[in-house]
Parts: C-alpha cells; sequence; structure tokens
C-alpha cells in the first residue's frame, strides 16, 4: 500500500453513532455522524470544512429544516395552502345585515351569486383583515358573520360570528384571527360560503363610504 492512500485511509474518521444529538462540530475532514435529530435518524458529513446533513424518514414525511428552492412543483394527492379573497365595497353603512362580494365590489342583503363562494376544498378561515373608512361614530360595534349553504340543500346556516367593540380609528385595519371567531369557521368542499358585516347603528357613516376587506383561508387541497 502506497503511503498516499495510507495518508488518505488514516484522515478518514470512521462513521460515529450516538443516541440524541449530533456533535457535528467534532467531526474531522471525511468524518460521519449517524444520530437521532428530533427523533428523525440524520447523517452528517464534513467535506472540505463544512457539514453536510441527510435526514432519513421512516414513515414518508419529509420535514425541510428551512427554505426548499424547486424548478418545478407538482402534487400528486394533497397539500394545505392559503387562499385570499377581497370583499371590498362602497356603502352607507347601517344595521341591515349586509353580505360582502367576493372579487367585485357588489354588496347586497342575501346570498347571491356574486355574494357566495362555491368552495372547491374544504376551508378554513385563517384571518379577516377590514380597514374602516372615516366613520361618522367610531365606537358602534360591527357584526362580522361567516355563513353557508351546505352541498345538497338550500338552507343557509350560521357558521359563526364576531363582533368588534372596541372602538374603531379611522383607516386603521383590525385583524380577526381563527381563534376570535364564536365557531370554528369552517367550511366544507362544495359548500357555498358568504361573509356579512352588520352595524349596531345606522349612524355609523352618514354617507356612502369605502371599506376594504381581504379574507384568507387555509385551504386543504386535494386532487
Amino acid at each position: 500500500m502506497s503511503r498516499d492512500i495510507r495518508r488518505l485511509i488514516n484522515s478518514v474518521e470512521p462513521p460515529q453513532s450516538f443516541s440524541e444529538g449530533a456533535p457535528a462540530q467534532s467531526l474531522q475532514e471525511g468524518g460521519t455522524v449517524v444520530s437521532l435529530d428530533k427523533g428523525r435518524l440524520a447523517v452528517r458529513r464534513k467535506h472540505k470544512g463544512i457539514v453536510f446533513k441527510s435526514i432519513m424518514s421512516r414513515d414518508g414525511n419529509e420535514i425541510i429544516d428551512k427554505k426548499l428552492t424547486t424548478s418545478e412543483l407538482e402534487y400528486k394527492r394533497k397539500f394545505v395552502d392559503y387562499r385570499t379573497f377581497n370583499h371590498n365595497f362602497a356603502k352607507d353603512l347601517d344595521t341591515d345585515e349586509t353580505y360582502l362580494p367576493w372579487g367585485n365590489s357588489e354588496d347586497l342583503t342575501s346570498m347571491r351569486s356574486a355574494q357566495g363562494y362555491l368552495t372547491p376544498f374544504k376551508m378554513i378561515c385563517h384571518k379577516l383583515i377590514f380597514r374602516p373608512p372615516n366613520l361618522t361614530d367610531n365606537t358602534d360595534n360591527i357584526t362580522f358573520a361567516i355563513k353557508k349553504i351546505d352541498n345538497g340543500d338550500n338552507t343557509e346556516d350560521s357558521v359563526c360570528n364576531y363582533t368588534y367593540s372596541t372602538t374603531f380609528v379611522d383607516y386603521t385595519s383590525i385583524t380577526i384571527n381563527t381563534s376570535d371567531w364564536s365557531a370554528s369557521p369552517t367550511v366544507g368542499a362544495g359548500d357555498i360560503v358568504a361573509i356579512t358585516i352588520d352595524a349596531s347603528h345606522t349612524g355609523i357613516t352618514t354617507s356612502s363610504m369605502e371599506f376594504f376587506i381581504t379574507s384568507v383561508w387555509k385551504t386543504f387541497i386535494e386532487t
């Protein structure tokens, strides 16, 4: 065996095994560490001073610790996504329940084609963002509600509601999160979902004003 080959063999550290955690900083050049890392089998190898890590799965689930970059992505069965919808409208807001539009600016007092969204997948309202205009009475309450018509019937059901009772600040957004609603803001695939708002007093505005509203939905996409 030549001296160069012996030097190369001696410079490579044999694999090490640890029950939990990986002392990667102690690795010699060419060394390998096999360890349990948060319940996952991790293999680390040091090459040119850099420690590379590979995670092995025992159940088919993969976890990426940081950013995943890909030139093309295709899912085969299902994944979770977040989708946003525009509900902006202009109105002299009153105590009549107003059904918000989905993508246009037409509001109505009942659920019609522009005020309902036919859900292709199960959806959970992740947040509702509301930006009030220059209100006449900022102390009036506004009740927000989510309603639905189940797939297979024509009956409008209440899903949940939330009343904002804190004084509004003109042109300042408020956010309604999933946990703020009176019940889980969940609708199923094939349902028609609607969002409504209802002011506690007619004096909240005295002329037509522009309201900006965006909803964000956690969407369970399945092929």
